[in-house]
């Protein structure tokens, strides 16, 4: 876990830069200088490139992981990559091509009720183009197990460029309207600049021909395609759906309030980035035992940090909302719905990676499409008597069957268990941290009071993890800064 911890601790510091760089702009900026028409239009529209990204990279970036390490020599290597950097075109055409002839059919089966969208459709594609090969240039540097710059280049880059467009819109340098176009601008850097990373870690040479094992890249990759649809789908399509049922503005409240709850998830993402190529390497070379003790530290040590933030959020969110405009405050529910679902993924570590990477990975899909129908029914069914809050239910019901149902097939199929004795601890000190603060307050200034319950809050839930030795990998990073801190006084 050494390199794994090392990396993870500043893709983490990296990524949570960046939410401080998107909560900035998400809770602040956005709400301020754009409003909730304008906001909610690129709460629709990035949510819809989101939904895209799966097709327009025609799911080369798990591909990459999955077969690169299987290649020995270094022309079978730079066949492969050429053929990954080419194979997303089989269906970027032909999706370019029905876009560009049937635009005003999908812009008016898409947005009866929210028509002033139409002028930006078209962005989606080119979006989910620039989505797609940036995954597939990031997976290029994870093989390589170098992680932390791409990490910065899609954590930082995007929300930092939006961030000066947020203020052009304020100073009136540029429209509202001139800012959505601007999106696909900083979705074009964000490429451009993982690609030049992509070819300083390693320059490939360019092989125009087809790889050893094309039938098995292929069927994994169309898998691939439909599994991470299905995992958008998810987490996005609620701001898909949303404008279909009642007025855009309401996905800005929307979008705030899932902000706050995705942050719960930024540990596992960091985490993640490199694990994930550690757990095909694993399955690769049938080192189970291995894996079995990765699953399990993964799991664990997620739960811990990712339950400090879920605490530091839910305690907190009452007197966060204070800061924020008073029309956005309708979110609060959905804040406290999605958190649970994002922890819900944070606890069970690298079960979506063990998945894609057994030779049961097909029979994970037929869930999968059946758990996106009944997101899709529980969206039509709960949007239009509650709004978002009905959202917020249908996508935390989908995402706790969908997360159960790998889970139950991780244990049955591979014997492989995430959780310990010391999951019930973590849980046990979780719930006992919220007992003690939710009800109570600073009688302070909203931001003062934000930060002394949040410093309270750290140093107990921290005192009763080290003290009841939840997990090792984590006490010892305490010990070493304490004794680091020390040793320097």
């Amino acid at each position: 876990m050494g390199s794994v911890i090392n990396q993870s601790v500043k893709n983490t510091i990296i990524t949570y830069f960046g939410f401080g760089i998107g909560a900035i702009n998400a809770l602040f900026l956005y709400t301020n200088f754009l409003g909730k028409t304008h906001y909610g239009m690129v709460a629709f529209l990035l949510s819809a490139s989101n939904i895209m990204m799966p097709l327009m990279a025609f799911g080369v970036q798990n591909t990459l992981i999955r077969f690169y390490s299987k290649y020995k020599t270094a022309d079978e290597r730079d066949n492969f990559l050429t053929f990954m950097l080419y194979m997303p075109l089989l269906l970027i055409v032909p999706i370019t091509a029905i876009t560009y002839f049937g635009y005003d059919q999908i812009a008016y089966f898409l947005l009866k009720k929210n028509p002033t969208v139409k002028p930006f459709l078209w962005l989606i594609p080119v979006i989910g183009i620039c989505m797609g090969y940036f995954e597939i240039f990031y997976a290029w540097v994870k093989v390589h197990m170098k992680s932390v710059i791409g990490n910065f280049i899609s954590e930082v880059l995007v929300r930092v460029l939006i961030m000066f467009m947020l203020f052009a819109v304020h100073w009136n340098i540029i429209s509202k309207d001139t800012f959505i176009y601007g999106l696909c601008g900083a979705y074009f850097l964000q490429v451009v600049a993982m690609k030049i990373y992509a070819i300083s870690v390693k320059m490939p040479r360019l092989r125009f021909k087809i790889p050893a094992n094309v039938k098995g890249i292929m069927s994994y990759s169309v898998f691939i395609i439909l599994s991470g649809s299905v995992a958008v789908l998810l987490m996005d399509f609620d701001k898909v759906m949303i404008p279909l049922y009642i007025k855009i503005e309401n996905n800005a409240l929307y979008s705030v309030a899932i902000f706050i709850a995705t942050v719960i998830a930024v540990p596992s993402r960091a985490m993640l980035q490199i694990i994930y190529p550690i757990t095909a390497r694993l399955m690769n070379e049938n080192k189970l035992e291995e894996l079995n003790d990765l699953y399990k530290k993964s799991a664990l040590n997620l739960q811990i940090v990712g339950g400090l933030v879920l605490l530091l959020i839910f305690l907190n969110i009452n007197e966060l909302y204070k800061l924020i405009p008073s029309e956005y405050s309708g979110g609060i529910a959905v804040v406290f719905i999605i958190g649970l679902t994002k922890f819900y993924d944070v606890i069970l570590g690298n079960n979506n990676a063990i998945i894609l990477n057994t030779k049961y990975y097909r029979m994970v899909l037929f869930f999968g499409l059946l758990l996106v129908f009944m997101m899709i029914v529980l969206n039509m069914l709960l949007i239009p008597p509650y709004g978002i809050v009905g959202s917020a239910w249908a996508t935390l019901l989908s995402v706790m069957v969908y997360n159960t149902v790998k889970l139950l097939f991780v244990v049955k199929k591979m014997d492989l268990y995430p959780f310990t004795s010391n999951t019930l601890k973590s849980f046990g000190i979780i719930s006992f941290v919220f007992i003690v603060f939710y009800f109570w307050d600073f009688p302070f200034y909203t931001l003062l009071n934000i930060v002394l319950k949040s410093t309270l809050v750290v140093c107990v839930y921290i005192f009763l993890n080290y003290n009841w030795k939840v997990s090792l990998e984590i006490n010892e990073i305490i010990d070493k800064f304490v004794s680091s801190k020390f040793y320097k006084f």
